[in-house]
Formats: structure tokens, C-alpha cells, sequence
């Protein structure tokens, strides 16, 4: 059984409309906490960090606004935590963050599949200018070659330049209308990029991009279970795009401490 380690990147210096989201990995980790849940996943395995060595929390990475910077330091620190073995739960953060930590993990995993599920693609080669932004991550990603193959589920707000960008790279995009709930099988070393806005706003009002017609919590959940029927390694996974500025009596936290759980049970194999 492999350990998984659960790392929170304060970072949402590159968001294009709001910040916010450098401070969900604590609002998360509270919601984790809370009394009103318990660490269970819907699996049946108790998480309780007191009560099992399956996962270790390592704390918090909160680098400085410099993107450049930014990203060396998330590489450094995620190559670090899974240089032993370690599977590795990220909590954002914005997207930018999944860029070097899924570099980390294509340097230690070939043939690298990600499974993406994200209202938005975040394919721009640069977004007003920035190609640190996070709406360019997957396009660093994919150039840099650190993946085999990119399956978006759950994309509503395609433009014609993120088509085009599809296209260039060969990415599996599964557009939200019409989807009819199904995963596309995955195989080998897997990685799990979760922006919190794949989601429908009426689920996860604390994202600083409300994108109407998304998934219900439900159907990410299933989703999830899905994966973990699947004949894969699954290596790493993110939670990203939470912000607890823009949240209601911590209900998007909550949803968080819930996938987090459900990412957390993923790995652990």
C-alpha cells in the first residue's frame, strides 16, 4: 500500500479575475476537521489521520508572487515529497500550480495520462499576455511533453483558440453537454486534476469563476469511483480554484474536504 502524502500550494498570484485561492488549503484542512463530518470515505475506509499511517499531511508550500519563482519551488517541493514513492493529494491554489507538480511527476512516471475535470480547458497558450496564467497550464504541460494523453471531462466555455489548441495536442475533451456520465478508460500511471468549478456554482458558490450548467457533486463523486474501478496507477491528484472569499457558510470548503477524501482513497493502493 502506498503512502500518500497531502501538500497544500498557497499560490493564486497568476488568476485572471480574483485571488482568493492561496487560502483554501486551510479552509479545506478545517473542513476536514469539522465535527460535522467524519474522515470516512464513501469506500468504507476511515481516513482519520489518528487512527491510520495511509496518508501523512506534510503541510503547506506558499511561494512568492514571481511566477518563475513559483513554479521552481513547487517543483522542488513536489519532486522532493514523492521521491520515495509517495503518492501525492495537492490542494490549490489556482490551476497554474498543476503545471510543475505534474512536471515532478512525468520526471518519476512515462507515459503520463491526466484526467481533467475543469468548466474551462485552461489550453491558452497565454491569456493576455501571460502564459503563466492559470488558464495556460495544460498547454505547458502538454508542450513540454510531460503527458502522453489529456482527458478533459466536464468543459462548457471552449473558445476557438482552446479548439484549436485540442487539436494541436490531441486532447480527449469531453464536453459537459451531453455527457453522459461515463469516464473514457485510463490505463498506467494516471493523474487527477480537479478545479473546483467543474462543478455547477449552485453546489460550490466559494470559486472565483461561476460557469452555470456544470456537474452536480453527485456526478463528480461517481466519477471518481469510477477511476478507482479502473486498472490504473493512479499517482498524484489536485483540488484547485477554491475560494473561500467568495464562499457561503463554508460550503464549497466542505465539498472540498469531501473530494479530498474520495482523491485521498484513490490513491491509496
Amino acid at each position: 500500500m502506498s503512502l500518500v502524502k497531502l501538500l497544500g500550494i498557497g499560490y493564486d498570484a497568476r488568476s485572471s479575475f480574483m485571488r482568493g485561492a492561496a487560502s483554501a488549503p486551510q479552509s479545506v484542512r478545517r473542513a476536514l476537521a469539522s465535527s460535522s463530518s467524519n474522515w470516512c470515505a464513501e469506500s468504507g475506509r476511515d481516513l482519520n489521520p489518528s487512527e491510520c499511517d495511509y496518508w501523512v499531511d506534510i503541510g503547506d508550500l506558499n511561494p512568492d508572487d514571481d511566477p518563475e519563482r513559483a513554479v521552481t519551488a513547487i517543483k522542488e517541493s513536489t519532486s522532493e515529497a514523492i521521491g520515495d514513492g509517495s503518492r501525492l493529494m495537492v490542494i490549490g491554489g489556482d490551476h497554474l500550480i498543476t503545471w510543475p507538480v505534474v512536471t515532478s511527476m512525468a520526471e518519476q512516471h512515462r507515459n503520463l495520462t491526466i484526467v481533467h475535470f475543469d468548466a474551462h480547458p485552461d489550453l491558452y497558450d497565454q491569456l493576455d499576455g501571460d502564459r503563466y496564467s492559470h488558464a495556460c497550464p495544460f498547454a505547458r504541460i502538454m508542450e513540454q511533453g510531460s503527458a502522453s494523453r489529456l482527458i478533459q471531462l466536464g468543459i462548457r466555455t471552449m473558445t476557438p483558440h482552446q479548439r484549436e489548441q485540442a487539436d494541436r495536442f490531441s486532447v480527449q475533451v469531453v464536453p459537459m453537454a451531453g455527457w453522459d456520465g461515463k469516464v473514457p478508460p485510463v490505463s498506467g500511471p494516471v493523474y487527477v486534476s480537479v478545479d473546483i468549478d467543474v462543478l455547477d456554482p449552485a453546489f460550490v458558490p466559494g470559486t472565483s469563476h461561476h460557469e452555470p450548467g456544470g456537474m452536480s457533486t453527485r456526478q463528480l463523486i461517481d466519477a471518481i469511483h469510477q477511476l478507482a474501478d479502473m486498472d490504473a496507477e493512479f499517482v498524484g491528484a489536485d483540488l484547485v480554484e477554491i475560494n473561500p472569499k467568495r464562499d457561503i457558510g463554508d460550503m464549497t470548503a466542505m465539498v472540498g474536504a469531501k473530494l479530498t477524501k474520495e482523491l485521498v482513497d484513490l490513491l491509496i493502493r
